[in-house]
């Protein structure tokens, strides 16, 4: 309640004085149910920068990011140009290089607002990769060996998005136990290939051993076809192909109503 404000802020106030000697304290506005849209920037020494669109990440368990889509689908066109060209001017007013993601909330009334910039390349990237056919980590190799975007052939107007690409993360984790991480070796491994399906996994294989010191992700299943609903239906066959056996694996079933999903105009639906 907003009469509870000032007394709950003098608390905190008071709890981070007597924990780290100052109380000051920010204020973010709350905005509810947003979507969480992300800006891929590639910037060079010379001080070019373009972006090359944007990603929905808006699917998410306890704020991690499961399920991420280029280009957001339903998303204003207006809206889309603002943030693309806000994303630009903030990376350019700091002479930004390399390969980032400038990321925002978005609300039902199609008004954005900033989260932060990630100065790195993300783990989403690959759907941007897949609508734009740029590869970025050869991008980022490029950029830094002193190479400019135009002599890449990376000016604004030749970054052109065609089709919709998907990315689902298949975890090692037990949803019986409240999607704790699981260990042990993989005794069975198959995945689901085809047309239009991209896999990036280090460790997935039969006899692979699943180690507790590293995170939980097994592998990225990317999917791509002409439009969303095309790129989804790639996404559920691929899915429902996976066979795993040795751990406790999350292949996020909800996922396979993805379509459902995405045809929601006010947002993605988080888990």
């Amino acid at each position: 309640m907003k009469k509870d404000v000032k007394e709950s802020f003098r608390l905190a106030s008071s709890e981070a004085e007597a924990a780290f000697g100052n109380g000051a304290m920010f204020i973010e506005k709350f905005i509810e149910k947003p979507r969480h849209i992300e800006l891929q920037v590639l910037g060079d020494k010379a001080g070019n920068v373009v972006h090359l669109f944007e990603r929905d990440c808006s699917v998410q368990r306890r704020h991690q990011k499961l399920v991420e889509v280029a280009p957001a689908p339903n998303l204003d066109q207006k809206v889309r140009e603002a943030m693309a060209a806000d994303a630009v001017k903030l990376c350019k007013s700091v002479n930004y290089e390399n390969a980032g993601t400038v990321e925002f909330l978005l609300d039902n009334r199609g008004n954005y607002y900033f989260i932060e910039v990630n100065a790195r390349l993300q783990v989403e990237h690959t759907v941007t990769e897949e609508i734009t056919g740029i590869d970025l980590v050869q991008s980022q190799i490029r950029i830094t060996e002193g190479m400019t975007l135009p002599e890449l052939g990376m000016t604004q107007d030749k970054i052109i998005p065609q089709g919709c690409a998907i990315q689902c993360r298949v975890t090692t984790e037990d949803p019986a136990k409240g999607f704790q991480p699981d260990t042990g070796r993989l005794e069975v491994f198959r995945s689901g290939e085809g047309m239009g399906i991209r896999l990036d996994g280090a460790s997935a294989y039969a006899g692979a051993i699943i180690s507790p010191y590293y995170d939980s992700l097994l592998m990225k299943v990317i999917s791509r076809a002409s439009d969303l609903h095309a790129s989804a239906a790639k996404m559920n066959r691929s899915l429902r192909e996976f066979r795993i056996r040795g751990v406790k694996v999350q292949f996020l079933q909800g996922v396979l109503r993805m379509s459902l999903l995405l045809r929601d105009q006010r947002a993605l639906l988080k888990l």
